[in-house]
């Protein structure tokens, strides 16, 4: 059983996008083409010209943020499966790149996911929201 608070839906906007930015920033593991090894000689101009593109790596976020946002994600259960669109929506704008804080899909992007206007995707995503609100509170009270 869930045991959160009452929260607004600009509250869990920020939680989900909190959780998606801790998932998105947790290192990736299991089989990468990167173990093979290449027998090709690099030319040390290449060396030169690519020693200064260092890929920016976001912190392995700690064990309590972990937590959150396994919490965060359990909420999405409490969306009825009629509305499992609405839980779609909010998982995938829940995705927050760690480093820029910009969301993954953007509303026109998630419209021409779902086929629908980026205006309908954006009540849809408050919509869920609000009933996660309410259910909340219920559940709370």
């Amino acid at each position: 059983p869930l045991a959160f608070p009452p929260l607004t839906p600009a509250e869990l906007e920020a939680r989900f996008a909190e959780a998606g930015a801790t998932l998105l920033a947790l290192p990736a593991s299991g089989y990468t083409p990167k173990l093979r090894l290449s027998h090709w000689p690099v030319p040390p101009e290449a060396l030169q010209v690519y020693a200064g593109a260092v890929r920016c790596r976001p912190p392995v976020p700690s064990p309590e943020r972990i937590s959150r946002m396994e919490e965060t994600f359990a909420l999405l259960a409490l969306i009825p499966e009629e509305r499992r669109l609405l839980r779609r929506i909010v998982a995938l704008r829940a995705l927050v790149h760690p480093i820029s804080e910009r969301p993954l899909y953007s509303w026109r992007r998630l419209g021409a996911l779902f086929g629908a206007d980026h205006k309908a995707i954006q009540r849809w995503h408050a919509e869920a929201l609000a009933l996660l609100a309410t259910t909340l509170a219920r559940m709370a009270a």
